[in-house]
């Protein structure tokens, strides 16, 4: 298996277990989407993969379709995405993205996290280059189509990862190749799973059990708060291939 499939597969039940927190999340790109693209899936495809990730995750359809209603309503929350940056306990770099109507609330927040834990917010830019960018995309193909050659199309797409299991396939690619890629799963008649950007770290680093410690903390308080959308780092997990 490849980097990027192990490194998932590690950290998928850590990052997608609190139901109420995936929901919220999903909900907050949902506004995002719709306040960008508009509420039509057909014309959005950010948004019709959000819809597809959140059936994925059973997050009910009303629930979803309230969403998209809310995020129509001129009195909606604007969210703005950011990134942020910066190193945690025994030199482990950190990528937390968040999704936040007020931004100095979260940046102040995210900067007395890593104080708190032995660690230090940084600029823009001083860790991102330790994180390879990718899109993910879990898909059913038609009944009948080879693995092997539908592997090589992909490849052209951009496709550096490729898996066949027995519930789907899974890719991964460049993010700058998702539209490109959920627009050719579209036109084949794919059933597309799930569709989403994810960080991986092109090394990770190995610590004892107290070390660990100290850094899963951070990340606990990261991940606590509402504002923040995904946690990335450079530690090497213990149940981790």
């Amino acid at each position: 298996m490849g980097r990027a499939f192990e490194y998932r597969k590690a950290r998928k039940l850590k990052r997608w277990g609190n139901m109420s927190r995936t929901f919220t999340r999903i909900g907050k790109e949902i506004t995002i989407a719709v306040k960008a693209g508009g509420p039509d899936p057909s014309t959005n495809p950010r948004l019709r993969a959000l819809m597809q990730n959140a059936k994925a995750e059973n997050m009910p359809k009303d629930t979803v379709e309230r969403a998209i209603k809310k995020a129509t309503d001129k009195d909606a929350k604007d969210y703005k995405e950011i990134t942020y940056e910066g190193y945690g306990p025994h030199g482990i770099a950190f990528l937390v993205e968040t999704a936040t109507d007020n931004t100095n609330r979260t940046v102040a927040n995210v900067r007395m996290y890593f104080n708190k834990c032995g660690g230090t917010l940084g600029n823009s830019g001083s860790v991102g280059f330790l994180f390879d960018h990718k899109c993910v995309f879990k898909f059913r193909a038609a009944e009948g189509v080879d693995p092997e050659e539908l592997e090589l199309e992909m490849i052209d797409l951009g496709v550096d990862e490729f898996y066949s299991e027995e519930d789907g396939i899974t890719v991964y690619a460049p993010y700058e190749s998702f539209g490109a890629i959920q627009k050719w799963l579209d036109d084949k008649g794919f059933e597309i799973v799930s569709g989403e950007s994810v960080r991986i770290p092109s090394d990770v680093k190995e610590l004892d059990a107290e070390g660990r410690e100290s850094v899963e903390k951070l990340v606990e308080k990261l991940e606590e708060d509402d504002d923040v959308v995904n946690v990335y780092h450079t530690m090497k997990d213990a149940d981790e291939e």
